[in-house]
């Protein structure tokens, strides 16, 4: 396995629709999904696309943690996985800000206003059937890494920019506030 390089804001492959993978379980796909996996881990990220590592196919891996779940009792726990040519369709009108970043726009996040609940289908490297209905951070994870393979980055999505800046700066306004 290797450590991928992930495409930066700006380039490219991150804006663009990506093509759908024809064969799941051929090797290079699969030889893809373990680099990516390695690379979501190394770089600490919950997620991470293809076109983020140069390719523009309809794959992502992803994870949702106890730890990334925090308090929401709701919220789906899953070790890492994989979704190919995914379909994900948000349940309800709802939306919920919440906190993300990117691995291709590094020391930055928002507040993005997501579904808090969706439903997705794909499939494994097998090409087992995957179907889950899911909440919480696991549902903003798989959205936020869905919007990847249709050329949207997170930033597309702020609608307060007031809730938008680099990681220390957020960090140090929050610790303000809570002296107050």
């Amino acid at each position: 396995m290797a450590i991928l390089k992930i495409a930066r804001m700006g380039h490219p492959v991150l804006l663009q629709r990506c093509l759908p993978v024809a064969d799941p379980g051929a090797p290079e796909i699969r030889r893809l999904v373990a680099d990516m996996m390695e690379t979501m881990e190394d770089a600490q990220g919950a997620g991470l696309a293809a076109p983020q590592v140069h390719v523009p196919l309809r794959i992502f891996v992803f994870r949702a943690s106890l730890e990334r779940a925090g308090q929401d009792k709701e919220d789906t726990v899953i070790g890492s996985s994989v979704l190919i040519n995914p379909k994900v369709e948000l349940l309800g009108d709802e939306r919920v800000q919440g906190w993300e970043g990117c691995l291709s726009i590094p020391g930055m996040r928002a507040a993005v206003p997501r579904a808090p609940r969706v439903r997705y289908r794909g499939v494994d490297c097998d090409g087992v059937a995957v179907e889950r209905v899911v909440s919480g951070f696991h549902a903003r994870v798989v959205q936020h890494e869905n919007d990847h393979l249709d050329g949207i980055l997170y930033t597309m999505r702020v609608t307060d920019f007031s809730l938008f800046g680099f990681n220390e700066e957020l960090g140090q306004a929050a610790a303000r506030e809570q002296e107050s």
